[in-house]
């Protein structure tokens, strides 16, 4: 969990975890990230080798190519092999870029 908070104090963009208090939300970009899985690695009833699926979601009001790259060039220092997905959220006129990979816990 460090080295990931550790990531994501070197995008440089306000964060929390899963989302920001009602009325305390930044102005975008921002970012969300959840831990909403594992993957872990077990024999003879323990887990020798934890692993966390992690969601890191940025949330911009415009297409912002600069905070996306900057965020990649970010997990890419630390060696981070994600996937990238995109939606526009209407109703929070939001583009969510999100980037999913797995990471020891």
């Amino acid at each position: 969990m460090d080295k990931l908070l550790e990531i994501l104090k070197a995008v440089g963009i306000p964060f929390a975890y899963n989302h920001f208090a009602e009325g305390e939300s930044p102005e975008p970009p921002f970012i969300c990230y959840l831990l909403p899985d594992s993957d872990n690695f077990s024999a003879d009833g323990k887990a020798y080798y934890k692993i966390n699926e992690v969601h890191i979601e940025l949330y911009t009001d415009t297409k912002d190519l600069s905070v996306e790259r900057q965020l990649e060039a970010v997990l890419d220092e630390h060696g981070i092999f994600y996937d990238r997905s995109e939606v526009w959220i209407e109703s929070e006129k939001l583009y969510e870029v999100l980037y999913s990979f797995e990471m020891e816990a």
